[in-house]
Order: structure tokens, then sequence, then C-alpha cells
């Protein structure tokens, strides 16, 4: 080795350490791989890196401090380097380059402005820039920034969106895989409309759409915390003027790390946080959230509403397209009268509250038109099919119309919007009359409040006179208020009441021979009434001080709800100490009795087993949605799913269940009860119960049906999950239909089979807003759609606790499940 060659060695090994230690790299200097570049603040780093077990190289940034390694931005995602011998510098030209070992360019900023000094820095923001440092009068006129080229993750800062100027796009992309940064199919971005809004695509179709930006939010968000909208920890915001149009959020917490990623694997657009505590990203947000997020699921003319059966529901004044099905909306909606354009007394517009505004595609914007001007236009056009206000601010401004066909409509009940939609006539008032004047509009509320309110006040105090009058007269011929043992009363029954010695005769005095089951509360005994009826007898244990609410709870329930597949209550006996409930007699007993028996397994091939499932799912769909008053059962499992004699299903035992009012689909406990191995983990940690939280036991419920094992029982030889966390590294080696029961290998539809294991997997998601509900599921079983990809379910470690944990984890359980095992959400 010369001295001149050592000289240079040394000197390189200067700069070297030099690059190591600073956020700047100026012409004189290099990365060679191996070093890296860290900002002031050491949040983030520049360098060489591989994936996995991949030989291939590439220049990228990611967090310096977070052990997970997490790639925000990969320069040379389309062009891999092979060995190790590269290096990033920065040529006399003022273009960053990244050289091979022969020095070859792999990779330039190709910028055309010659700098007088350049230099490459990483900023504390994790965008590398490359800016003159001689121009120190505007620190951000770079010559060329990575914030301008996204990879697959959108940083506090970032800009996605449009340069209108020189029609400079930023989009998001995906990765291909985990193990490849090369561009996915899967990309984010805005349309440059005249009402742009942000969409999903998967190669030239779109997934999702955001709705356009209405001056607070985008019209498909919600205003909860958990949407695409302002947050506590970010500010979100759109740019739209002559010269850009693009969307940023920015971190108000600094301390908090959030990233916004792309997904081409689940096919799903995520944010996701740091949580330092336990050393992992968690999940925040996720697009689409369900099948109404997802684009156009019903077609034209047509709402999605999550909440409802069916989702898909036709827009007053519109009737379904396909005339074969009145309920089959794939083809869309169209007008139920032709419109008469321009005759006058004849079109006009219904107003439709609370929507996602319809895809912007064909629209047209005037921000400075009122919503009266905005009506009048599109009254004159024939094309004209809806408008609105562009701005929700200040009570409203602006306007928006749509042309042609309205599509992607979305029912958003708390944050949506008023749309104006055309209709015939006969559906509506006349669009003159549309914006009536407010002071005639509160003449004619006041003449008809006076008018029919007396006369209403008049029949309800009749109505009471006459109630009273005939409770007093039939005192005592039905149960309507009873007292307890406490002296509290029983709320209105509505059911017959059996006296104690039918009941004694009916169940040979409550013999043993004749006993069904323990259940939670209290003994299941057969009984035959005089008539030959047969009837089970639900017998609530005297030593059983807890179960009293219960069995009041479960009375009053049982009055009110009647399905096909809900077990039918017959009546109640309240004597003495005694207090019990009379169901129909299901002569197969319970489910449990089947699927986990080696031997009667074998009588529910797959298309019984479907059929429970479906039939399931439809009892619990009445209960979230369809019955009186929205029922949450909270104990769902295969003991409570009874089967008759042509093994129909039907849910059971209603003790543990709550009522809600018609808009509440959720609520908070104190007192935490259920079968563990069944309960979701919002409920279980925190009390928090919903219909979610059913959702989620019916997952359990699908893997067990379709498996033949058990939730908490179950062990393997290779790992120490229970069935979820079996399910889900199936699901994720791509092999589940090794979940399958083995004596279904005969009658299995395989495409029908592994589509109920991806619902489950959907229904056993970690956050409840990330889980369908119901009237999803329903749909869900009985179609061919697409389904969005599951993430990681909760609870997937299997960990028995001591007696010990459990006192302290829980005050109450069901008993009629003796093993109990409760898993740690990770």
């Amino acid at each position: 080795m010369t001295i001149f060659t050592l000289i240079v060695a040394i000197f390189n090994l200067l700069l070297l350490s030099k690059a190591s230690s600073t956020d700047t790299l100026t012409i004189s200097q290099s990365l060679p791989d191996g070093t890296t570049l860290v900002s002031k603040d050491e949040t983030f780093e520049l360098g060489f890196f591989s994936l996995r077990n991949s030989t291939n190289r590439y220049l990228g940034i990611w967090f310096k401090n977070i052990p997970i390694k997490t790639v925000v931005w990969v320069a040379n995602r389309d062009h891999p380097l092979n060995d190790n011998t590269s290096k990033l510098t920065i040529t006399s030209e003022g273009n960053l380059v990244l050289l091979t070992k022969n020095r070859t360019v792999h990779w330039s900023t190709n910028t055309t402005t010659k700098p007088r000094r350049p230099i490459l820095q990483l900023l504390n923001t994790g965008n590398l820039v490359l800016r003159d440092d001689n121009n120190k009068s505007n620190n951000k006129s770079f010559l060329w920034q990575s914030f301008d080229y996204p990879g697959d993750t959108l940083l506090p800062g970032m800009k996605l969106g449009w340069n209108r100027k020189t029609g400079f796009d930023r989009r998001v992309t995906a990765w291909k895989n985990w193990d490849d940064p090369s561009p996915g199919n899967f990309t984010w971005g805005i349309t440059i409309s005249n009402n742009p809004e942000m969409v999903l695509w998967n190669g030239s179709f779109k997934l999702h759409r955001s709705g356009p930006w209405n001056g607070v939010r985008f019209s498909g968000a919600f205003a909860g915390s958990n949407s695409l909208t302002t947050h506590p920890l970010y500010l979100y915001k759109l740019i739209n003027n002559e010269k850009e149009v693009y969307y940023t959020y920015t971190s108000t917490n600094k301390s908090v790390i959030s990233i916004v990623v792309m997904n081409q694997t689940l096919l799903s657009r995520q944010r996701i946080i740091w949580i330092p505590e336990n050393a992992t990203w968690r999940l925040f947000q996720t697009a689409p959230r369900d099948i109404c997020d997802t684009y156009n699921p019903c077609g034209s003319y047509a709402n999605c509403m999550v909440d409802s059966s069916p989702v898909c529901q036709c827009l007053e004044g519109f009737e379904p397209k396909s005339s074969e099905n009145a309920t089959d909306l794939s083809q869309g909606c169209v007008t139920s009268e032709p419109w008469r354009c321009r005759v006058k007394g004849r079109d006009g517009f219904r107003r439709f509250v609370g929507l996602k505004f319809p895809d912007t595609t064909n629209s047209w914007v005037n921000r400075s038109m009122t919503l009266e001007e905005c009506r009048d236009k599109c009254w004159e056009n024939c094309s004209c099919t809806a408008y609105a206000n562009v701005d929700v601010r200040g009570g409203g401004s602006g306007c928006s119309i749509w042309f042609g066909d309205l599509v992607d409509l979305k029912v958003i009940a708390q944050s949506g919007q008023d749309l104006y939609v055309r209709v015939a006539d006969s559906r509506t008032v006349n669009s003159q009359d549309v914006h009536a004047d407010a002071k005639d509009h509160r003449k004619k509320i006041a003449l008809l409040v006076g008018t029919t309110v007396p006369p209403i006040v008049l029949v309800i105090l009749l109505a009471i006179v006459y109630h009273y009058r005939r409770k007093r007269k039939h005192e005592g011929e039905n149960v309507s208020v009873k007292k307890d043992e406490a002296g509290g009363e029983v709320d209105s029954m509505e059911l017959p009441l059996f006296d104690l010695a039918t009941i004694v005769n009916a169940t040979n005095n409550f013999s043993t021979d004749n006993k069904l089951g323990q259940g939670g509360f209290g003994p299941v005994y057969k009984g035959v009434l005089v008539d030959g009826q047969e009837i089970a007898v639900k017998r609530l244990s005297r030593s059983s001080g807890q179960g009293l609410t219960e069995f009041k709870n479960e009375v009053i329930l049982c009055a009110k709800l009647q399905h096909r597949n809900l077990v039918k209550v017959l009546g109640c006996c309240i004597e003495e100490e005694e207090k019990m409930l009379l169901y129909e007699y299901m002569p197969n007993k319970s489910l449990d009795s089947f699927i986990f028996d080696s031997a009667k397994s074998k009588i529910l091939d797959w298309s019984k087993r479907f059929h429970i499932l479906c039939a399931t799912a439809r009892g619990l769909l009445y209960l979230h949605q369809d019955s009186r008053l929205r029922i949450i059962h909270r104990d769902l499992k295969a003991s409570n799913i009874l089967l008759d004699n042509n093994l129909n299903p039907k849910i059971s035992d209603f003790g543990l269940a709550r009522m809600c009012g018609g808009d509440q689909i959720e609520g908070n406990t104190n007192r935490v009860v259920g079968t563990y191995g069944y309960m979701a983990p919002e409920y279980v940690i925190h009390g928090l119960f919903s219909t979610k939280s059913d959702v989620f036991s019916f997952g359990i419920l699908l893997l067990e049906i379709i498996s033949g094992k058990k939730n908490r029982e179950v062990t393997y030889p290779y790992h120490s999950h229970n069935l979820i966390g079996h399910a889900w590294k199936l699901w994720i080696e791509g092999i589940p239909e090794k979940l399958i029961d083995s004596c279904l290998e005969d009658s299995c539809i395989l495409p029908e089979a592994l589509r109920c294991i991806h619902i489950g997997l959907l229904c056993l998601q970690r956050q409840p807003n990330d889980r369908p509900d119901m009237a999803s599921v329903v749909v869900m079983l009985s179609s061919d759609n697409d389904l969005l990809q599951p993430q990681e379910p909760g609870f997937l470690i299997d960990r028995v606790l001591n007696e010990e944990e459990l006192r302290f984890r829980s005050q109450t359980y069901s008993t009629n499940e003796l093993t109990i095992s409760l898993l740690d959400a990770r």
C-alpha cells in the first residue's frame, strides 16, 4: 500500500466518522454502506439496509430509537443493490446520487438547478433535503426533498396531493410485500377535480373514498375521535387553492409517534401509534372500516347503512333496478317515476340527512353561491341530479352540484351532511318550496300544533283512565307487578303465570331423571304438561342470590322477544321461594354436546353447521337491531345455542343480557359477567360491552363450529396458542383449511368454509370499531362479495389463571363453564 493510498483511506475514515455523527452531508463527503446519517434530535436515521434474509440492499430512512426497525422511506425501492459496496454522495452539479462499486450511478435525484454549495440534511421530521447552504435567507427552499416522493408511509408534515401548476402528484404506495419495498398496486392519493377527495386504489379500481372536504372534515369521516378528522393528538387539514391541493397532518404532542402506512396484504390504510411501555406499534385507525366504507357497495341511488339489514337500501323515491329481486341492489336503484325536466310543478328535491356525499368525479363547485341559488342552478339543468353546500361552517355556504348517477352513498348519522336529490314531484314538494320562508314555516307549525295537540292530550287522558280502571278490574288475573323478597317491585312480565303444583307435577317433583343440565344460576328440568306439551323448566337456585336480578331480567326480556332463532319462553312461575321459567323443549339439547363430542360431531356435516351459523347470526341480528329494544346478549357460546328436532339453532339464556335504547349500541359496567374465552377484550379489561362484544363472541363460536375445538382448551404440539391464535397462525401461513374439523372432509364446501373462517377473524378484531356488525356478518355469510383482510385478533395467548388471579380479575362469571381461561391481549 502506498503512502498516498493510506492517507486517502485515513481521510475517508475521518469523513465517515463525521457523517455518522451529524445530520448533514456536504459535497466533499460520502455515505458508504455501513454508516448512517442521523437527525439532530436522533429521531430518524438514514442508511443502507436489507430485509430479512434478502441480499438486496436499499438506502432508506427509519426511526433510530425504536427497537422494531420501521422503515419510512426508501430511495431505490425499484432498483435494489446487489452488494454492500455502494455509497451516497453529492455530485459537483448538486445531484444526490447512489454510486455502485464501479462508480455507476444507480439512483439519482435528477435535480436541474445547480447550487453553489449543496448540502444534504436529514431533518427532525424525517425529511431528507438537498439545499444550497449559501441560501441562508430561506431554509425551507429545497432543491430536492424526500417528502415529495413518499413510499408506503405518510409522516407528519408530508403533503399528499397535487401541485396544480406543474401537475406534480404526491401519492403513497404500498410495498409489494414485507420483503419487497418496490411499489405495489395499493395506492392513496387525491383526485384533482372540482371538489377533490382522497381515494384508495387497488390498481385502477377504487377501494375507498373519503368524500369531499366540507371545511371541517371529509364528508365520509365520522366525527368521533377515532376517525379521519381533528383529534386531540393530531391536526388534519386540506389545502385547496389555485396553486395546489393537498392533505396533511401535524402532531400536537411531539412525544407521541404516529404514522400512516399502506398495507398491501390487507388492502388497508392504517394509522399506527408507537407504545413505548409495550415496545410495540398499536393500530389506531384503519380504512376501509367496514363494508359501507368500501367503494360503492350498493350501486347508484342506494344508501349503505352498516347498522341495517339489508345494508343497501334505495333512497326514498327510488326502487331497485333489478325487478326480479327487490332486495338485490347489486345493480343499484332507479327513480320510481320519470323526471320531467323544466316542467313547472313537476320535478323537485328531497333532502336526505346525514350522508357521505356521492363520488365527486362528475360534480361542479361554486364557493360563493347560496343554497337557494344552488337549487335553482340544479333545477334548470336536466343532467343535475343533486346539490348541497360545499362548506358546513357558519350554517353552510357554497354550492356543489352533481351530474349523472349518484354513487357511493353512505349514512353517517352523527356527522353526515344534507344532500338534496332530484325526485319526481309526487315524492316531494315542488323545487320552489324546498327552502320555504322561515316565518311562514313557523306559522304553519303553530297552526298544526294548535289544532292537533288538544285532541291528542284528550285521547291520552281517556286512555290513562281506561287503563287504570281495567287494571283494577282484572288485578290478580295475570302477573303484572310482583313483590320480591326485599319488597321491591318486579317489572311487568307479560308472561302466562303457572302455579307451582303444575310445575311439580310436570317434572315428577323435579326428579333427577328429568334433569337436563345445570345452568349458571340453577338446574334445568324436562317436564310434560297435562295436555302433553313438552317443556324445559329453568329453576333458579334458592342459594343463588346473584341470580335473582338475572331471573327478573330474563323474564322481562323473554316477554318481548319473538324470533324463530330464539328459544321461546312459555311462561313463568313465582311462588313462595320458587322462581322458574318455562321454555319450549329442545330435544337435541345444546350445540356444544355435538361439536365437542367425537361421535356426535359427525352428525353435523358441513351443510348443517353452515345452517347453524347463518341462523344464529340472524337471531343475533334480531337482538341487536330488529327487536323492540336493542339487546346485547353478553353470554353467547355453544352451550347457549339449543337445537330443535330438525337441528335448527335457537339462542337461549338471557339472564346476563342488557337492554339498550333504540339508538344505544354500547354500555359500561363495573360487574363483568359472562364466560371467559368468549368475552371481548374491551369487556374483560374495561367492562365495556356493546353489540360488537357480541360479535366477538360470535367469532369464537364460528371458529369452534368449524374446527370442533374449544377456544379455551385447545393445545397444539408446536405452539401454545388457543383456538384464536391457532386460526390466526394458519391464516398468515396461508393454510387456513387446516382449521376445519377432520370429520367434515367429505361434506365440506371448501370456499364456503374458508370464507367463514375469514368472517370469524374479522369478528375477532381487537378494536370494536374494526369488527363488522351482525347486519354485515349476515350479508357476508349469504353473498360472495369481497371481504376486508383481517388484522391480528385480540386475546391470542392462552394463559390459564390460578384461583388468586381469577378473584382479582373478576367478581363473577357464568358457572356453566367451569374451566376458565383469561387471555392477555397483545
